[in-house]
């Protein structure tokens, strides 16, 4: 049986350990990559709007400053204090909310390998049942000693890159073993078990991340999953806080952005390429959520890049 522990929380020592880490490999801000691989660090010296943004499954540490994520019409706050778990991709919102060019707000983020996490729980076996709840693909929870250990021993291996191929799988297995016991850890579990709700929920999303840009049948979707279309569509939104339908017009519109940003495509045709019939449809949506229309948009992300 799996032993729910009380674990010492982390210590001034090792965040301050922390800020200096991050704040040595990113001379500016932004998303900085790492070479270790899935550890990207982020720097951000002012405050800036909220920002809509697809959020992989992730762990994120904030090792100085603050920051909001918003999921549907709840807020979660992240902190040198919190620390933020993504279990499924996630069209959320999120802000900056403590940042000075003195005092940069300072972030890591690990990208989370639910098979490794699902494989790991085959030696931490519980006898806790998945509960029939669903519950948010998102969460915080209080940063304790042993996993900022870990995430320390993770940071320190930029400066070791012959030890970092071999010792970077055992200090993210650890990783992933802290998050399972954690706070919040039988969320992680009830998601890697087969039968429970949320494992199926995580595998709509991954069907619908699939063929986003195909026309959205919930019928067909709901039986592939062995589920009626009402089930489905209450424990889709209890898990992402949106319908199905909700989801995928975001996973078009961030799609349609990226196009538009990175592959330097027309809005009309980016329309069309991530399953919008109208353009003009497209521009209201998108309009709604990023807060400008496409080529205005676009431009002004080109600006702030140059």
């Amino acid at each position: 049986m799996l032993i729910e522990r009380v674990e010492r929380q982390a210590t001034p020592e090792q965040q301050a350990e922390l800020v200096e880490w991050i704040a040595r490999f990113t001379p500016g801000d932004g998303f900085h990559a790492t070479t270790v691989p899935g550890l990207h660090l982020y720097r951000a010296s002012e405050c800036a709007p909220a920002v809509p943004t697809l959020y992989e499954p992730r762990l994120v540490v904030v090792a100085q400053g603050s920051r909001y994520a918003w999921l549907g019409g709840e807020s979660y706050r992240f902190d040198p204090l919190h620390y933020l778990v993504v279990s499924m991709p996630l069209p959320v919102s999120s802000q900056v909310l403590d940042a000075t060019p003195e005092h940069p707000f300072l972030s890591l983020r690990l990208d989370l390998d639910l098979t490794e996490i699902g494989a790991l729980m085959l030696d931490i076996p519980s006898h806790v049942p998945p509960k029939p709840c669903i519950d948010r693909a998102l969460y915080t929870a209080r940063m304790r000693a042993p996993l900022l250990d870990a995430v320390l021993r993770l940071m320190r291996l930029l400066d070791s890159p012959a030890d970092a191929r071999v010792l970077t799988p055992l200090i993210r297995r650890e990783i992933h073993y802290r998050l399972l016991t954690g706070e919040f850890g039988q969320r992680l579990r009830n998601l890697a078990t087969s039968s429970s709700h949320s494992n199926r929920m995580a595998r709509a999303v991954a069907l619908l991340q699939a063929q986003f840009d195909q026309p959205l049948r919930i019928e067909k979707l709901a039986q592939s999953l062995h589920m009626s279309a009402s089930s489905l569509h209450h424990q889709f939104k209890a898990a992402t806080a949106m319908s199905p339908l909700q989801f995928v017009k975001r996973l078009r519109l961030h799609e349609a952005r990226r196009l538009m940003l990175t592959e330097g495509m027309e809005a009309a045709r980016a329309a069309h390429r991530v399953g919008y019939e109208s353009p003009s449809q497209f521009s209201r949506e998108y309009k709604r959520l990023f807060g400008a229309p496409p080529h205005a948009e676009i431009s002004s992300l080109r600006r702030l890049e140059a």
